[in-house]
């Protein structure tokens, strides 16, 4: 603080030098000075200088402090603490006071315009499923079966497109909309299975399942959607006819892992990093239309929310290892503690 404070007063450190100089050497080319004690003069004005700026230093620094002590609050509350400002200092705090509360005016309309934006796309989101239902209902009337596992397949691929868009809006405020409890891993892996049945069916791709008994402290319906994002991924990049593994295990610390293991494309070692970045596509999105980098990038962020962990394992050509870690108990404790 107190070289911030000489900083801020080499003004008048500078005019005090100028002034001891210009004494000196009146009081040396003068000769009706001679017999006044030059060096008694420049210990009095030094005397006086120090003590001065250390008078200006407990004043202005205490100001400063208690300034930056409530500088959370309103600023108009420092006015009524009497601060003794200044006439300049009094009118930069009032420039201050005016740029906040226009900043904090346009931040309240841009947090009501974004709040109005999510609303109304929420609002077409649940607009759209309702349609989305109904013909899914109308597929089982067509007797054409290979048309209607074609349709089912887009009807599908459509369904998940406005799902994924539903839980991007949700995302902003999961804090109030996720409910942890013990969750039986088997329910949620079926359940997605098969909701995933019609595009399976025409890629010929099947599922081998472990017993999956084990049951993890977490939100179902977050978690249910993670395991969408990643088991459409495994789907969407798997070769023809091959399989997909879901098994479980226990790390060394006795956390449950989730593990979804594919036979597909893989993901190149570079782009490993940044598979979780939002809009990232990789190798892979560039060589499919499909790709928008959004799946896995909501479904890394959901499980931080969630306390899961998301790690991955590719070799390219040989597929990828998608392996979710549920918290401990004490980790769940810190978790609901935040």
């Amino acid at each position: 603080m107190l070289l911030l404070f000489l900083k801020e007063r080499l003004a008048w450190i500078g005019f005090f030098v100028f002034i001891i100089v210009i004494l000196n050497v009146l009081f040396t080319l003068d000769a009706g000075l001679v017999s006044v004690s030059i060096w008694y003069v420049n210990v009095c004005l030094l005397v006086s200088f120090i003590v001065f700026f250390i008078w200006r230093y407990v004043v202005e620094v205490g100001q400063l402090k208690d300034f930056l002590g409530n500088v959370d609050s309103q600023l108009d509350d420092a006015h009524s603490r009497n601060l003794a400002l200044s006439p300049f200092q009094a009118a930069y705090f009032t420039k201050i006071e005016d740029v906040f509360y226009d900043k904090d005016t346009e931040l309240n309309q841009a947090k009501v315009q974004l709040q109005e934006y999510t609303d109304e796309l929420l609002a077409w989101v649940h607009e759209v499923k309702a349609p989305l239902t109904s013909i899914n209902l109308m597929l089982d009337r067509i007797e054409d079966l290979a048309l209607r596992r074609k349709l089912e397949t887009e009807w599908l691929r459509l369904h998940l497109l406005v799902d994924q868009q539903l839980h991007q809006t949700r995302f902003s405020s999961i804090e109030k909309d996720n409910y942890m409890a013990e969750i039986e891993l088997r329910t949620v892996v079926y359940k997605e299975i098969r909701a995933m049945q019609a595009w399976c069916i025409e890629k010929g791709i099947g599922f081998d399942v472990d017993e999956l008994t084990e049951t993890v402290m977490t939100d179902g319906k977050w978690l249910a959607f993670i395991v969408r994002q990643i088991l459409s991924n495994a789907i969407k990049y798997s070769p023809a006819n091959s399989e997909v593994l879901i098994f479980t295990e226990v790390d060394p610390m006795g956390a449950t892992l989730l593990h979804i293991k594919d036979a597909g494309i893989g993901i190149c070692k570079e782009d490993l990093p940044r598979i979780f970045q939002k809009s990232y596509t990789g190798t892979a999105g560039r060589e499919s239309a499909q790709s928008t980098g959004m799946g896995l990038y909501l479904a890394h962020n959901v499980a931080q929310k969630i306390g899961v962990r998301i790690s991955v394992q590719s070799i390219v050509d040989e597929g990828s290892i998608f392996t979710l870690r549920f918290p401990l108990q004490n980790e769940y404790v810190k978790l609901t503690g935040r």
